[in-house]
């Protein structure tokens, strides 16, 4: 008797305060399909205005896609520490875009994903767009934000596949039922 996998669709973003990467999958955990991608361009003089703008642009890639869950990048700290507010601001934004259409968010650090998409946390950017082509069966180039979202969904699905199995395992069977 064959189980049908559970389907979700997962939108991975890579949050920036100018360039905010989104990528959406279907994943069941062990098999992924790419369904959309793309930068959102946030072209404004003043951080509320781009805030507004990757909040508005989220939203509606959230309505278009219409995703299960929203995983993101955490923020980690690099030697400009105003760089660094300004992306945990646009994230913010983000986040605030899934929560406001009632959608989970699980979040993941650079060396996370890189470990989950190509075996190392110390892994390139290049390393990553590669394995992210190879691992949605995609023949053509993604742009670098686009390619890191791609890959914060991937990690998502691999893990969230890897919960739902660690689950189905605890799950008593008729088997174990009728020993008890």
């Amino acid at each position: 008797m064959s189980r049908e996998k559970h389907r979700v669709r997962i939108l991975g973003i890579d949050p920036g305060s100018i360039v905010t990467g989104y990528g959406v999958i279907d994943s069941d955990g062990t098999h992924n399909v790419y369904v959309a991608s793309g930068p959102l361009r946030v072209k404004s003089e003043t951080l509320p205005e781009r805030l507004k703008l990757i909040f508005e642009g989220i939203t509606s890639v959230i309505v278009d896609c219409r995703p299960n869950v929203v995983a993101i990048e955490k923020v980690f700290m690099n030697r400009n520490a105003d760089s660094a507010l300004k992306l945990g601001q646009a994230r913010g934004a983000a986040i605030c875009a899934a929560v406001m259409q009632g959608l989970p968010v699980a979040e993941y650090t650079p060396r996370h994903i890189k470990q989950a998409v190509v075996g190392k946390g110390s892994a390139s950017k290049q390393q990553v767009q590669h394995m992210v082509r190879i691992l949605l069966n995609h023949q053509g180039e993604f742009q670098a934000d686009e390619a890191d979202a791609l890959a914060v969904a991937l990690s998502h699905g691999h893990i969230g596949g890897t919960l739902e199995r660690i689950e189905q395992a605890r799950r008593p069977t008729a088997y174990k039922r009728k020993r008890r």
